[in-house]
């Protein structure tokens, strides 16, 4: 029995302590959300930001644009005829001048047909010669002294055949360059398709970019323009040579070729080029690019208006190094916002901190 009282003694204790702790905790938490929301009412009010005047900026109108290196001349040396390489003088990556000998092609068949016709040549003039007497005395008709002057005329065109085809044989550079890898090695047979190597002209050196078309009216050949090698901080002048005359219909840009000076051969085909292209001076709203916010199908900022933040959206242009160029969405004397960007709502109270 005395087990029993003490076991309902020890349930009873429990049921009060369980009681008496849920009590205390329900009043602590009553507490902390009184303490919160009077500290919640202490956090609201203007949010402290940094402004700047929106003005005029006299800055220079630069398109920046990224373009490819590309060889003055270039072209595959090939043969015009098929035939076994009885001679090829060039080396790798060395430089050559025009008319300069590169690779020779076994010739013995048609210099033996050059020998064979010259020597007919010179006995059908012997025989034109003694008819040209003969006829002059009317010992032989008119017509007998043209087939004999007919077969020299037509030697002679045999001869200028063989020539031509014996030229063919020889593969010379069409300008000076520097060789290129070799493709063939000596006594490899060739035809027309066989490239043997590559020739191209580094100097001067030509720079293809491409900017919007809307900058057609402001490009012209002759207008100068800098630019920089990819990991290189040296400046490069260039001189615009030729603009496409039409505009690519994909991308909406304008093709322009620039030539510049490479003396140095420290610019070789295919490199990348930063090119910043001078349109001339002019004066217009630049922001901080870092103010800028891009949304859905544009790009917004916010301004400072009678103590809150408003949202603008704007239309950006040119861009340099740090600022932007607006083109529509403020006007000078706005106060753009340039911190807590990522903190502001439209209608967000603000105040300039100093």
């Amino acid at each position: 029995m005395r087990p029993l009282i003490i076991t309902a003694f020890c349930i009873i204790a429990l049921i009060i302590g369980k009681f008496l702790y849920s009590s205390s905790n329900s009043k602590d938490e009553k507490g902390n959300s009184k303490s919160g929301m009077a500290g919640g009412k202490g956090n609201k009010g203007p949010m402290p930001v940094k402004t700047i005047i929106v003005g005029l900026d006299n800055t220079d109108k630069i398109v920046f644009s990224s373009g490819t290196a590309v060889p003055n001349e270039e072209v595959e040396l090939r043969s015009e005829t098929s035939g076994k390489i009885t001679k090829l003088l060039i080396n790798e990556c060395t430089n050559v001048l025009k008319g300069q000998l590169i690779a020779k092609i076994k010739d013995d068949d048609i210099v033996a047909q050059l020998r064979k016709i010259e020597i007919e040549s010179k006995l059908a003039a012997q025989i034109e010669a003694r008819q040209k007497k003969l006829l002059e005395i009317n010992a032989i008709s008119r017509e007998e002294f043209e087939i004999a002057s007919n077969k020299v005329s037509t030697l002679n065109a045999d001869k200028e055949l063989l020539l031509v085809n014996l030229a063919k044989t020889e593969i010379r550079a069409p300008f000076s360059g520097k060789i290129g890898l070799k493709n063939i090695s000596l006594g490899a047979y060739v035809s027309p398709a066989t490239v043997i190597a590559t020739l191209v002209q580094v100097n001067p050196i030509k720079i293809d970019f491409s900017v919007p078309e809307k900058y057609l009216d402001k490009i012209s050949p002759g207008q100068h323009l800098s630019f920089q090698l990819d990991g290189n901080d040296n400046k490069y002048i260039a001189k615009v040579n030729a603009i496409d005359p039409k505009i690519d219909e994909t991308l909406r840009t304008l093709k322009i070729r620039a030539v510049a000076d490479n003396s140095g051969n420290k610019i070789l085909p295919g490199m990348f080029i930063r090119v910043n292209l001078n349109l001339g001076s002019q004066q217009t709203i630049m922001i901080p690019s870092e103010t800028i916010i891009p949304i859905l199908g544009g790009k917004k900022v916010f301004v400072k208006r009678n103590g809150k933040a408003e949202e603008v959206l704007i239309e950006t242009g040119l861009r340099n190094e740090s600022k932007v160029q607006v083109v529509s969405g403020l006007k000078t004397g706005d106060s753009l916002i340039t911190s807590a960007l990522m903190n502001l709502k439209p209608g967000s109270e603000v105040f300039t901190k100093k």
